[in-house]
């Protein structure tokens, strides 16, 4: 099982709304492309497809504000500014912020089984 985390939720966040996002993708622990290849065992491999469909599974269980989910598709589906969202939304920046902070927290801890409670500080 798979620690989610802030940063790893909002690289996986726009594979929800595009599936060929993975191919994009790269691998930060990688090695780099020109050194030597090891005979690897396939069960181990990677784990961005897993990761693609757990991201999908938080997208819809998470239990997010329609606030946070405009705001989220916003961002990660349109790959609209934080500044774009609050012109467009009516409000300022920082609530704009917020909402992407919360969300995002709630999808993270229903990921990591806590129910989506984080985002509620």
């Amino acid at each position: 099982m798979t620690d989610y985390d802030r940063p790893l939720v909002e690289r996986l966040l726009p594979a929800v709304w595009d599936g060929a996002t993975a191919y994009g993708m790269n691998n930060p622990t990688a090695p780099d492309p020109d050194m030597p290849r090891a005979q690897g065992d396939p069960a181990h491999a990677g784990t961005l497809y897993a990761h693609i469909a757990d991201i999908r599974i938080g997208w819809t269980k998470a239990p997010l504000k329609d606030t946070e989910r405009k705001a989220l598709v916003l961002r990660y589906g349109l790959d609209m500014t934080e500044r774009e969202i609050a012109a467009r939304q009516g409000v300022t920046r920082q609530a704009v912020n917020h909402r992407l902070v919360a969300g995002v927290g709630r999808i993270d801890a229903c990921l990591n089984g806590a129910g989506g409670q984080a985002g509620d500080e």
